[in-house]
């Protein structure tokens, strides 16, 4: 197996960008990712794209040579779709492609647009991630099928409305310095709690907003960075995928979700800093927990008591996360994986709150996560 590098990162702003087309997005990704790594992009031998909803919103399919043209390579190109869990699959196809020697070089990343749609047909797009059959046709959207998680969560385990503020309030703070955030103010835990309710109980500061936006990831062999003089300090050293019963009826628990960690060698004592889905409030706490990171019942109260804070032990969503940086569903996965290599190089704006950290870990999940990525990446040594 061949040690894999994240060579470079490019992202768009995530925000609103009713002017521009799902390939100028990702081009703009793929022109700062090629900058950031001076990697050419002959040398590219494979594209691994993810996209969601792009038939919806853009009336476009076969996005993936679209997404190779607007990037300027020439190689081999695949789309890949697992609802918010997309560009996390496409990143894990990629590594795993240059871990096994298939390629030196791939272009890995994704892109969405959403805010072109009313707010009742991006819901009703997003909605088609749960089971048609014994879901959506009966009503259920995503902040209701997060309420009832929640509702879950906090009969089992105890916890409330205010432990999920401060899970908005602190994700909000991480975004003000984050050039790339859709939402770049503070948000304070009774601003939260005061907000109108979704779907009780979760409010409007617990979901995330709908976002436009692309990421681009250059990732190398390690062999290809030191023939080629490329400077890739982080390494991917493990990914891996979980997977669960689609609707939340077939489910064994609704307050647990799955997570993986493959070929890295670490556990959750040894990770510094984690990127993790935090679609509402309870997917952060709930992605925590599933990782390790605390224990099943503990993870409601960790931004709370100041853990997963920006000063805490185990910073979590540096980025200010899906509810404040945004989630362009095709695009989240990659983008959390560029945010934690910029905060592991040390050049990313909240890095000086992790200044010693060597490992982190990405956690992109998909619906209600049926499914789940989870990426390590360590500094190399």
């Amino acid at each position: 197996m061949t040690d894999v590098r994240v060579a470079g990162v490019g992202l768009t702003r995530f925000g609103s960008h009713p002017d521009r087309a799902g390939r100028d997005l990702f081009a703009a990704a793929a022109e700062r990712a090629f900058a950031d790594a001076g990697v050419p992009r002959e040398d590219v031998e494979e594209l691994n794209y993810g996209n969601f909803m792009g038939a919806i919103a853009e009336h476009q399919g076969h996005q993936a040579p679209l997404m190779a043209e607007a990037a300027g390579v020439r190689c081999p190109a695949t789309r890949y779709e697992s609802a918010c869990a997309s560009a996390g699959v496409a990143v894990r196809e990629a590594v795993r492609t240059v871990a096994a020697g298939d390629a030196d070089v791939a272009l890995a990343g994704g892109m969405e647009r959403m805010t072109n749609l009313p707010t009742p047909d991006a819901t009703e797009g997003l909605a088609i991630a749960a089971d048609d059959l014994f879901e959506v046709r009966s009503g259920v959207t995503f902040p209701g099928a997060y309420a009832l998680m929640a509702t879950a969560y906090f009969d089992a385990y105890g916890g409330s409305r205010r432990d999920l503020a401060h899970v908005a309030s602190k994700n909000h703070e991480n975004a003000v310095p984050n050039e790339y955030a859709q939402y770049r103010r503070e948000v304070s835990v009774d601003e939260a709690l005061d907000a109108p309710p979704i779907a009780e109980p979760l409010h409007l500061y617990d979901s995330c907003p709908f976002t436009d936006g692309a990421s681009a990831l250059v990732i190398v062999s390690e062999s290809y960075a030191a023939e080629h003089d490329v400077d890739a300090p982080v390494a991917v050293t493990g990914t891996g995928q979980g997977t669960d019963r689609m609707a939340l009826s077939d489910r064994e628990h609704l307050a647990c979700t799955p997570a993986a960690y493959a070929a890295a060698g670490v556990g959750p004592d040894d990770v510094d800093v984690a990127e993790v889905h935090d679609c509402f409030t309870i997917a952060e706490v709930l992605a925590t927990e599933s990782l390790g990171l605390f224990e099943v019942g503990e993870g409601i109260g960790a931004a709370r008591e100041g853990v997963t804070t920006a000063d805490g032990d185990l910073p979590v969503n540096l980025s200010g996360g899906l509810k404040a940086k945004g989630h362009p569903v095709g695009a989240t996965g990659g983008s959390q994986i560029a945010e934690l290599t910029r905060l592991l190089r040390g050049d990313h704006p909240n890095s000086e709150h992790v200044p010693d950290a060597s490992v982190g870990v990405a956690h992109n999940a998909g619906g209600t996560v049926a499914s789940a990525v989870v990426h390590v990446l360590e500094v190399a040594e």
